[in-house]
């Protein structure tokens, strides 16, 4: 089965053809994906309306691109998947209206995906380790991004607990909203990475800042970075704010906020009784959480599983691989057009 998938939830279009006929990585035919960050740069975060009109433009010549770099004719797509939720209402919709129109006219199912589902089988998709393969539930997945920060319990495909998340802002949110504080252009998340990493380079040992990991002080799974990203802003008010301070706040963010995901995976992988953990996100990009978490799992005889970089931020494969899974099960939905801007993936049924 060659599935078609589209990922409009915010403000990155992505398309992507994956074939179930073929394994592992090599079922990823082709794949493309258009950031809109130059255009809402200047607002110094996402405007819907506008990320809504790109996702118009550019979806149809997304399309074309990727079914050409897949050597395929869109009368050889046998089915559709798309982004249904949860994300701006307004984006959802393109990729759901274009979705099902394809489908409506090729007579082949579509059916809406979950995008934090997405992100979490984004790793099954490839076979990262030669020796063990891809990742089998149960396992443990931490959804990690600048919409969401979730520990869940996969218990099988479809099957998922909610363990902990974050009551305030996400990870992914926190390290953009503390760049802007220290005047970081938009999006400043991987900007604020590559400054820690500056400063650990420049001043190995321990750094000059050190923050607070939050509510690892007590028991439970749940997340908070607000306070931590309060305790940024006022060291960097009565700092000098020279560029050397600038890093130097940076990485002690950065390794705050990385401590705590370790933490708080490791108390999840014992709540669930796991070694596996998966996961995945735009976070799970970030060089220093993957080596903490893999010297983490392995210290516990276990593993963690990561999508390549360029497959932690949203995009079109995941998408076309969660629906081919599911496609596959014989789950499609009607014609109607229909999005979900808040899903609670729990709903979710098993495939």
């Amino acid at each position: 089965m060659r599935v078609l998938g589209i990922e409009t939830s915010c403000d990155e279009t992505g398309v992507a053809v994956y074939d179930t006929a073929l394994k592992g990585s090599q079922g990823l035919r082709a794949h493309a994906l258009y950031s809109q960050i130059a255009l809402h740069a200047e607002y110094g975060g996402v405007v819907p309306e506008l990320a809504s009109r790109d996702h118009v433009r550019k979806l149809l010549p997304l399309i074309r691109q990727t079914l050409a770099e897949a050597g395929l004719g869109l009368d050889e797509i046998d089915g559709v998947a798309y982004t249904a939720g949860p994300g701006l209402a307004g984006a959802l919709l393109v990729g759901a209206g274009v979705a099902r129109s394809l489908a409506w006219a090729l007579e082949v199912p579509a059916v809406g995906v979950h995008h934090m589902e997405g992100h979490l089988l984004a790793p099954l998709m490839e076979d990262p380790d030669p020796i063990h393969g891809p990742p089998q539930a149960p396992f443990v997945a931490l959804l990690v991004s600048g919409g969401h920060t979730q520990l869940v319990a996969v218990d099988a495909i479809g099957s998922y607990r909610l363990l902990g998340e974050t009551l305030d802002d996400a990870a992914g949110e926190a390290f953009d909203k503390t760049a802007k504080m220290m005047g970081l252009p938009y999006p400043g998340g991987p900007q604020l990475a590559a400054l820690a990493e500056q400063s650990l380079q420049a001043r190995p040992g321990a750094g000059a800042y050190k923050f607070s990991r939050p509510m690892t002080d007590r028991p439970g799974l749940d997340f908070s970075f607000s306070g931590l990203k309060t305790q940024v802003l006022l060291a960097w008010r009565d700092s000098d704010q020279s560029d050397t301070t600038r890093a130097d706040i940076a990485r002690g963010f950065e390794e705050a906020v990385v401590d705590t995901l370790v933490i708080k995976c490791e108390r999840a992988l014992d709540a669930a009784g796991s070694d596996t953990l998966v996961v995945a996100g735009g976070v799970g990009a970030n060089k220093r959480l993957r080596a903490r978490l893999h010297a983490m799992a392995a210290r516990r005889g276990g593993r963690a599983c990561f999508p390549r970089p360029e497959l932690c931020t949203d995009n079109g494969a995941m998408i076309a691989f969660a629906g081919a899974l599911r496609l596959q099960a014989g789950q499609f939905e009607d014609a109607a057009v229909k999005v979900a801007p808040r899903w609670d993936m729990a709903t979710l049924p098993k495939v």
